[in-house]
């Protein structure tokens, strides 16, 4: 019944599939002709109506109504509802022919494995065999009406030679509401448990391999019986085919040629026969007929599947495997490439353009590499290379893809503000850092340029910065500065290069001060308790302002104004400093701000503040009263 063309199309050519549209069947013409000369004459039938029996108010009425049903038949999904109900369709008909169980493994197992060329041996593989066909034989007949038709009754099965008679009252005398497809193969299981006692099956691991391949012959019966009760759901093949049918037939009216003398919009032409209206429904109610053929694949239609076919190949196949060909080998004897280590079989003449063709070596076997990239580098260089790249900051190359991704102010700045805050926090934690004194605590100085806002560029790289302060005033107010500045700008120099230098000149300085800590602290060791003290000196100080310091801090100088102020928790007003990255109450916390001017970039500052529960966000530029 399957119509095979695949021999036809083995080659592409020119028109190729073209040679096929004129075969009749398995066609579309030979599904659809009948749907289409229906349509064709109901057409024909509105629209000889419309233009010789109906009178004038009648015709405008119905020009009305075609110009109506015309506008709203697309909202009808009918392509989107037909094309994933036919993906549907193809996929579960091809999932069916695979399920359809054939007994080449299990012969090949039972031929190998059950050993005997006697008379009981023979009886035992043919039955066996033959109890396999039979439980094919029997799902097959309960799901294909081809299969019913050849047999319908038992009385059918027996004289086919399938079953015997006590075989089947055997089988008659199980009773059971379901149906009885595995009956057979339990009784296989039987045979074989029986023919491992009497040792023809020599180990338990031939006798597994046997059952394993049973069960997946047995499973593909199942599949089928479960293919045939469990449908594509009602509700869906009723969507399609509605959708379908309902939009033919409002195509029916409102595709009708109007009068052209009316003047209504896209009806200028009078054509009588709607050639793409028919089209239309050629592919659309054939595109229908397919999935209507494909969702039951064991009918009698020109592309259902063979079953009966397959009942005959696969029992005579498997008794000839099982009976006939066991023990029966053919003479061992040397091949005709014996002695020779490279065997090349002949070609004909319609084949011997494969020898011109050269072996297929792999994608890049013919990439060209030029001869300098070629050399190997000595392991020496390598390790130097490896030596210089650990001895940069971890971070350092990370900042300068940023840089170079992104050189601009606002993003130096953002990664200036991280770096320095790392550095800060190695300075809080190591010894022999001495306090000093301030009383800077210049409320004008919390001030953030003339508006008290910073720029949007800042507010991207950072969170906000929030301080909060107690009522009570520490006498001892520590303040730690860092400077950041650069040289002139030289002309025709790239921002990138001089944003490097900056970070390049602040890392110097940051590890010089840790180094001279460190020094100091081991000089001071006999101290009990350390306070932190400022590496860096203060900010300028107004007229009037005096800011004593202890002999042991370091003053650094810069060609810049002071940029960034720290405040130190312990026993301060400073209650709360938080910002990103994340550091704890008595760490330094950075805020940088645009530079205002030349070519100086500054820093925030952050001073204490001693009016009660007073809020400031640094980067939003806002102040907050607490409640």
């Amino acid at each position: 019944m399957t119509v095979t063309y695949t021999a036809r199309v083995a080659n592409a050519r020119f028109c190729g599939f073209s040679k096929l549209l004129w075969a009749w069947k398995g066609s579309i013409y030979k599904v659809l002709y009948k749907e289409f000369l229906a349509f064709f004459a109901m057409y024909t039938a509105i629209s000889i109506t419309y233009r010789f029996f109906l009178y004038d108010d009648q015709k405008r009425y119905f020009e009305k109504l075609a110009i109506y049903c015309n506008h709203y038949a697309s909202l009808i999904p009918m392509s989107f509802v037909l094309g994933f109900y036919v993906t549907l369709v193809v996929n579960r008909w091809w999932n069916q022919y695979t399920s359809i169980p054939l007994p080449d493994r299990l012969m090949c197992v039972l031929s190998g494995g059950l050993q005997g060329s006697d008379e009981r041996g023979r009886l035992l593989r043919r039955t066996m065999m033959r109890y396999a066909s039979l439980s094919a034989l029997l799902i097959l007949r309960s799901v294909s009406t081809a299969v019913f038709k050849r047999f319908p009754t038992m009385d059918h099965v027996v004289e086919a030679g399938f079953m015997t008679r006590d075989e089947r009252k055997k089988f008659e005398g199980l009773h059971s509401p379901y149906n009885k497809y595995w009956i057979p193969c339990v009784w296989f299981t039987n045979l074989a448990a029986m023919a491992r006692c009497e040792g023809r099956i020599k180990d338990n691991h031939t006798l597994k391999l046997l059952l394993e391949e049973l069960n997946a012959f047995r499973g593909k019966c199942s599949m089928l019986f479960h293919y045939d009760m469990i449908s594509v759901p009602l509700v869906y093949t009723q969507v399609v085919t509605l959708a379908v049918y309902s939009f033919f037939l409002v195509c029916l009216i409102g595709r009708q040629f109007l009068d052209p003398s009316q003047g209504y919009p896209g009806h200028d032409l009078d054509l009588y026969v709607p050639i793409f209206t028919l089209l239309q429904f050629f592919f659309y109610a054939g595109w229908l007929k397919v999935a209507e053929q494909l969702i039951n694949p064991f009918g009698e239609d020109d592309d259902d599947f063979e079953t009966n076919w397959l009942i005959d190949r696969n029992f005579q196949v498997s008794m000839m495997a099982v009976d006939e060909m066991y023990g029966d080998l053919p003479m061992m004897e040397r091949d005709r490439y014996w002695n020779d280590s490279n065997p090349r079989p002949p070609y004909t003449a319609a084949t011997l353009f494969v020898l011109r063709k050269p072996s297929f070596q792999g994608s890049t076997f013919d990439m060209a590499i030029p001869k300098e990239e070629m050399h190997f580098q000595p392991l020496e260089d390598i390790a130097e290379n490896l030596e210089e790249s650990g001895t940069r900051h971890p971070n350092m190359a990370l900042f300068n893809r940023l840089l170079n991704s992104a050189p601009s102010p606002t993003g130096l700045m953002g990664g200036a503000l991280r770096r320095t805050s790392a550095q800060l926090q190695r300075l809080r934690h190591s010894p022999g850092i001495d306090q000093y004194n301030s009383d800077d605590e210049d409320e004008d100085s919390c001030k953030i340029g003339k508006a008290g806002s910073l720029p949007s560029g800042l507010g991207q790289e950072t969170q906000s910065t929030v301080c909060s302060f107690r009522d009570e005033k520490s006498a001892r107010t520590p303040l730690l500065e860092i400077q950041f500045g650069s040289e002139q700008d030289r002309p025709g120099e790239q921002p990138a290069i001089k944003e490097r230098k900056e970070l390049s000149r602040v890392e110097s300085k940051c590890n010089e001060e840790h180094q001279i800590g460190e020094e100091e602290g081991k000089g001071e060791s006999g101290e009990t308790t350390r306070a932190p003290v400022s590496l860096l000196p203060p900010p300028p100080k107004s007229s009037g302002e005096k800011s004593s310091r202890p002999s042991s801090s370091i003053p650094i100088t810069s060609s810049h104004p002071s940029a960034l102020l720290f405040h130190p928790a312990a026993h301060s007003s400073l209650e709360l400093c938080s910002s990103q990255p994340a550091i704890s109450h008595n760490k330094a916390v950075s805020t940088p701000k645009p530079p205002l001017g030349g070519n100086k970039m500054s820093f925030l500052t952050v001073p204490s503040f001693s009016e009660p529960q007073r809020f400031r966000s640094v980067s939003m530029g806002s102040e907050l009263t607490g409640s």
